[in-house]
């Protein structure tokens, strides 16, 4: 018999011995349980089905609630339940605080320096601090509150004068959602408007947008080089052309509006009615200038601007299918406004702190539909224990909130939206829909604003319907965001209150 044959002969000899005896350690060591077989390069990967989160609830409830994975190369931590995540988030928030080496970072991220992708240390640390207190802080949040207030009225007018030409036709929901935050995040960044009547055919607005479908193609594609480095060899080179074309795309766009705003000068910014992001990051460069480089600009806007606007979106368009669905919900908050605001003007941001009934939609929207089902990943730095379970440094940890916000022990009948269950104080580890701890998303703050906004403006304005008798498909589309399968489908109708108020407000 020759060397090829013995080769083969024994070569699924030599695997099951690996497996088996990977397996005996892994119990020996304390390790967290997993499944078996965990089989050589791949893994656990050939267990993971569509819909992943059910997956992962499946393999929760037969192996418990914190258990181990391995994504090819990668070992992965999985929590399911409030009081591991607590463990995760609180004692153990500065080993988990890092972010685990994938490409979207590399590539995106400024080679894992922005804040999303950053790992724990100084330089994210001030990149934070920035962003707290310069961007994200509820002086500089209100100070910028009148472009989303006139992005939310152009919105408005639009659903209107949509009635008025072709009243009870069906609209489309969501394209104007993208377009109203668009334009909401790149005004308040650089003063820019990309979406809309007034800028389709303008040349830059179609060079934003097309870096905007390329982004979310890639962004939105799984990355199976990250969890098997012997795909380098076959697939490395393809992809990272294509992460570094976008990204090339994406930092000339950035930079082109750096330099737009250091040619214009503080004279001419200075009348204006309030600075612009960059701008504000600019007028601090001269005192920091260590802290405030063209590069860190650059990638604090981008990581903004990527976060910030789909996970709003597809907030907003659970919102308004959830509401379709319960219409004795949508008549509750529309008494509220209507008791609270009145009907002689549009709701402000002002008024939604005001509205908690208003809240408690939001909040149970994202309990049941949060739009980063696992959150952003988070990877040890060094060895830790959970649950009584060894944690290994480099463990990426990965958080099923949808077990956790779904948990009937925790949830009465958490499948059905019932937002009165917010009346009360939040219930701390159990809904975490923008993340816990250093690495919490410091968005919050803006997120509930915009949605706030919007979704009271359009439940204060007009009445709302399903299309047909049929209840609205709730199907979520699978992987690491959850958005809508099916894009939501609504007929409204101006609230006779309101029409007199609908007919004088004019778009942007």
């Amino acid at each position: 018999m020759d060397k090829e044959h013995i080769f083969f002969l024994y070569l699924p000899i030599f695997i099951a011995l690996y497996v088996l005896t990977q397996h005996a350690l892994h119990k020996f060591q304390n390790f967290p349980p997993t499944p078996f077989p965990s089989l050589p390069l791949i893994g656990h990967l050939y267990l993971l089905k569509k819909p992943l989160k059910q997956t992962l609830s499946k393999l929760s409830h037969k192996y418990g609630p914190v258990f181990f994975l391995w994504f090819g190369s990668r070992r992965v931590l999985i929590i399911s339940s409030a009081s591991a995540a607590e463990e995760c988030f609180t004692k153990n928030d500065i080993i988990f605080a890092n972010r685990p080496h994938l490409l979207v970072g590399k590539y995106l991220g400024y080679n894992n320096t922005s804040i999303v992708w950053g790992s724990y240390g100084d330089h994210w640390r001030n990149l934070r601090r920035i962003s707290s207190i310069e961007v994200f802080s509820s002086h500089r949040l209100q100070k910028l509150s009148y472009i989303r207030v006139d992005e939310v009225k152009t919105l408005v007018h639009h659903f209107y004068r949509a009635y008025v030409e072709k009243s009870h036709q069906p609209l489309l929901i969501k394209p104007l959602f993208y377009d109203l935050m668009f334009n909401v995040m790149t005004r308040m960044i650089a003063r820019k408007r990309y979406y809309g009547e007034n800028t389709s055919q303008s040349a830059e607005a179609m060079r934003f947008q097309e870096i905007v479908t390329e982004t979310a193609k890639l962004t939105g594609e799984s990355n199976l080089v990250d969890f098997m480095p012997i795909l380098k060899r076959f697939m490395f080179s393809g992809i990272v052309k294509r992460y570094v074309a976008v990204n090339k795309k994406r930092d000339e766009l950035v930079q082109k509006w750096i330099d737009e705003f250091r040619e214009m000068g503080s004279n001419e910014s200075a009348g204006r009615r309030e600075k612009s992001m960059i701008e504000i990051l600019l007028s601090l460069h001269e005192a920091e200038p260590e802290y405030y480089t063209d590069e860190d600009i650059k990638s604090l806007m981008l990581s903004i601007l990527q976060g910030g606007v789909s996970t709003s979106v597809d907030t907003m368009e659970w919102a308004m299918s959830l509401l379709l669905n319960s219409p004795q919900v949508l008549n509750k908050a529309q008494n509220e406004i209507d008791g609270r605001v009145g009907q002689s003007r549009l709701i402000n941001e002002t008024d939604v702190a005001e509205l908690p009934y208003l809240r408690c939609i939001i909040n149970e929207t994202l309990r049941m539909h949060p739009v980063a089902p696992f959150l952003v990943p988070h990877e040890s730095s060094e060895e830790c224990t959970i649950a009584g379970f060894r944690i290994p440094r480099e463990t990426m940890l990965l958080v099923n909130l949808n077990d956790i916000q779904n948990d009937p022990k925790i949830w009465a009948d958490p499948e059905a939206f019932r937002p009165e269950r917010f009346e009360g104080a939040k219930a701390g580890f159990t809904w975490m829909p923008f993340g816990s701890g250093r690495r919490g998303c410091p968005g919050e703050g803006l997120a509930i604003r915009i949605v706030g906004l919007t979704l009271g403006s359009l439940i204060q304005c007009f009445d709302w319907a399903r299309v047909g008798k049929d209840m609205v498909d709730m199907t979520e589309r699978s992987g690491l965001t959850a958005p809508k399968a099916q894009p939501l489908m609504a007929v409204c109708r101006p609230r006779a209150s309101m029409l007199n108020f609908l007919s004088q407000i004019t778009q942007v």
